[in-house]
């Protein structure tokens, strides 16, 4: 079970050090790869002369409209966002060389590009770009049939085994994987359900598993859970909401709705799903201004933003802070930090990182925000996350923190007590010394009981505070710093390694909830 725990461990450490928009590419482009290979022994419905021509028009049109659309708009390319429009285009509409059906492959490819730009609401695309191109290239082909239309070839059995280890890397990143499989056990139940009320009506007898396996190899849902759904950037920021949009999805996909001669299905469910998202969170971009760098220890920095445009966040989410540079790197210029600041502190938003010294290079995110001078602006595109406190639940508190994990609990205490709220917490802080003990003076002030991991003994620890005195944080220290757990609600922010190391521990608490990081 810890060789399991520790092989997961780092998985997701590598996959946490590629950006989204590199993984989901390399993920799509390995996938077309084996589709080309299959292709050469009739495994799949294209040829390869269809494949290569289609990939090649497509690739070269998202690619030429995006770099259009954002010379004029002034904004940074990013090759990796045309070329995942281009591949998940490739599966989902139907392969040609012939002329007229390379014009629709072209048309669509445009329109999916375009709608990034005119389909968007300030900076932020409303619908999946994909599902945009293939639904106006279907209803194009009712008046113009030679033009094609999608057809969802990615549906096979040959590409389902690579779909899905492809598409599991892609969710692991992402952290949808439980959005998805709700997604995928609705839209197969409901797939099911209509088969088998078809057999009935037509007073046959079907076999449950003779069709379970069928829709679930053969349709294109494991594609599209897994590369279209998943986009963080068309799902609505809390957890429930993320399930409910999945339902709507996996309903639609699984039952397509007929709409005169065409049906809700596939990416129109998908475009609905986007709707529904958008319903629940208007997807703004918040403009900010840098006031103040600060260093709380010798290696953290904080940033302190004013906020110029509305900005709601609860206690203990996080944002994504853009850095627009030349020449990003595989991660992007996009980060997620966790706000440490509480909402009571806006108009300001605090955020801090670790900048440890380290032998490797930085990245060019990194490089791009030590160059951000106060006064200059940047844009948050977006607030997720559920690492959020029981609201009405009075139950006793346990925060376990390493490093600077620390951030979101100094958001929600900083908010209690300016809530006025006198709840039991009991904060296990964990760092280096007791040099790297950020936000001190925040955490006294919220009167919560900390117990400190330090290799040594900080200097005027307040009366609540209590060093562990060399105890080692591990299942069996943390019960003994904190015999009452079994009475307590447990969140951790740290390592994904340390959280595994206490699960022990941890799974005696009333409730686990973990906000696992990998850097920045």
């Amino acid at each position: 079970m810890g060789s399991l725990t520790a092989l997961w461990n780092r998985v997701f450490a590598v996959l946490g050090r590629m950006s989204m928009y590199r993984l989901v590419y390399f993920a799509l482009a390995a996938l077309a790869v084996v589709a080309l290979l299959l292709s050469f022994f009739d495994l799949v419905g294209p040829d390869p002369l269809q494949l290569i021509a289609t990939l090649v028009v497509l690739s070269a049109v998202c690619v030429g409209v995006d770099a259009a659309a954002q010379r004029v708009l002034n904004l940074p390319w990013r090759l990796e966002s045309s070329l995942i429009t281009a591949h998940i285009l490739l599966f989902v509409l139907r392969p040609t060389y012939e002329l007229v059906g390379l014009l629709g492959i072209a048309i669509a490819a445009a329109v999916a590009s375009l709608s990034k730009y005119v389909l968007a609401w300030r900076g932020r695309h409303i619908f999946n770009p994909a599902a945009v191109g293939a639904t106006v290239l279907t209803l194009l082909s009712l008046a113009w049939p030679d033009l094609g239309a999608s057809s969802w070839w990615v549906g096979t059995p040959a590409l389902a085994a690579p779909v899905i280890l492809l598409g599991l890397a892609v969710l692991v990143r992402t952290e949808k994987v439980r959005v998805v499989a709700i997604f995928l056990v609705i839209a197969v139940g409901v797939a099911i359900f209509r088969i088998a009320a078809q057999y009935q009506a037509a007073g046959l007898d079907l076999e449950i598993l003779d069709v379970l396996w069928p829709v679930l190899w053969s349709s294109p849902f494991l594609f599209l859970g897994a590369f279209m759904l998943s986009e963080p950037l068309t799902l609505p920021p809390r957890r429930w909401q993320q399930f409910t949009v999945a339902a709507v999805v996996g309903v639609l996909a699984g039952w397509p709705i007929a709409i005169g001669d065409v049906t809700l299905g596939q990416e129109r469910a998908l475009l609905v799903g986007n709707l529904v998202a958008f319903a629940f969170a208007v997807r703004t971009a918040v403009r900010l201004t840098l006031v103040a760098r600060s260093e709380p220890t010798p290696t953290v920095q904080e940033l302190t933003f004013r906020v110029h445009d509305r900005l709601a966040f609860l206690p203990g989410q996080y944002l994504e802070l853009e850095v627009p540079h030349r020449h990003p790197d595989a991660r992007g210029t996009r980060r997620e930090f966790s706000i440490a600041s509480a909402p009571a502190d806006l108009p300001f938003v605090k955020v801090a990182f670790k900048e440890g010294k380290t032998t490797k290079p930085l990245s060019s995110y990194k490089k791009a925000l030590a160059l951000v001078e106060p006064g200059d602006e940047l844009a948050i595109t977006g607030v997720w996350g559920d690492f959020l406190l029981p609201k009405r639940d009075a139950a006793p508190i346990l925060m376990v923190a390493a490093g600077i994990g620390v951030t979101p609990f100094v958001s929600q205490l900083g908010q209690e007590t300016a809530n006025g709220v006198d709840r039991d917490v009991v904060l296990v802080y964990v760092a280096s010394d007791s040099s790297e003990l950020a936000y001190r003076d925040e955490i006294e002030a919220s009167g919560a009981r900390v117990v400190v991991f330090t290799r040594d003994r900080p200097a005027d620890l307040p009366a609540h505070w209590v060093w562990a005195q060399g105890v080692r944080l591990d299942a069996e220290g943390l019960v003994r710093m904190v015999p009452d757990i079994s009475s307590r609600h447990a969140y951790i922010s740290g390592p994904a390694g340390l959280i595994a190391e206490l699960a022990p521990a941890l799974e005696k608490a009333r409730s686990i909830t973990t906000d696992a990081f990998s850097g920045y």
